[in-house]
């Protein structure tokens, strides 16, 4: 099995720590496949500054496949956070830097690299809703991350989106169960195959055009809590490599029996994250400035 992150990287600058560490939901979920024992790459555009240099240097101590991607004049991606009570807060970003201001472009040669792979994942904060049709035409499947933002929900961006996607993921919070129901159902007769919400404490929910599946959280201790930082992405790494251990193609969806395992899978890996600092660790100290770089 192959899983490929398509899009967004970036370094999440901890205020109240005063340490950064790599991260951005495509490579985090390629990180944690390949921690999984999965065979992964991330394909995506790097800063020519020094942020660039760190994230990629993480990336490849994981063994997780860069030999694709791009490096652009410009500053990498950088978000600034606190974390209060064990949530992440987030206080503000660069926009992305040049991972959305100058995104990726597929070519023939990308194309076919994707293709090795049995699963693509991206986000809205990659860029890639243009790219989509052609990640489309390589065959594999392709998950999604919707993350919370009610301006990627729209009609509009579910046209432009679903009709490439196979597995949405939808950052849900402390929305109601009948909330998360509607949404998923949008996000499903949109196209996409299996979408799913992450409620945080609550657990998730599952939707496959048939029926819904829910999953409690999975219990963590609190005393080794660290933060909540990439406990979306480590549920989601957890939940498409058992699909795929399952069987799951574009031509064969799992029974209901592995959609819920895999649901189980995916709150356990996210409870484990829950004890690492950052996304997948190699923090480094740096000097807080006030406000992300742009």
């Amino acid at each position: 099995m192959k899983i490929i992150g398509f899009g967004d990287n970036i370094v999440d600058r901890f205020l109240d720590r005063k340490v950064m560490y790599p991260g951005g939901n495509c490579v985090n979920v390629a990180v944690f496949a390949r921690r999984l024992g999965i065979e992964s790459a991330y394909l995506g555009v790097f800063g020519s500054d020094p942020l660039g240099v760190f994230v990629r240097d993480a990336i490849d101590a994981e063994d997780v496949d860069t030999s694709k991607c791009t490096i652009r004049d410009g500053l990498n991606g950088v978000t600034e956070i606190k974390v209060v009570d064990g949530d992440r807060i987030f206080l503000g970003w660069n926009e992305g830097g040049v991972t959305t201001s100058d995104p990726f472009t597929l070519e023939e040669e990308h194309l076919q690299y994707l293709a090795s792979a049995d699963l693509v994942h991206s986000s809205v904060y990659s860029a890639s809703e243009d790219q989509l049709p052609a990640v489309r035409s390589a065959e594999v499947l392709v998950s999604y991350d919707y993350s919370s933002e009610p301006e990627r929900r729209t009609d509009a961006y579910l046209m432009r989106t679903a009709p490439y996607v196979d597995l949405a993921l939808l950052s849900c919070g402390n929305m109601t169960v009948a909330a998360v129901e509607h949404d998923l159902k949008r996000v499903h007769a949109a196209g996409v195959s299996l979408a799913v919400g992450t409620r945080g404490q609550s657990g998730a929910m599952m939707y496959d055009g048939e029926r819904f599946l829910t999953q409690a959280a999975a219990p963590t201790d609190p005393g080794r809590f660290a933060d909540t930082m990439g406990c979306g992405d480590a549920f989601l790494a957890g939940l498409v490599v058992s699909l795929l251990g399952s069987g799951w193609s574009r031509t064969h969806r799992p029974r209901a029996d592995a959609l819920q395992r895999a649901l189980a899978q995916g709150a356990e890996h996210a409870a484990a994250q829950c004890y690492v600092e950052g996304a997948f660790g190699y923090g480094r100290a740096v000097e807080v400035a006030a406000g992300p770089s742009r």
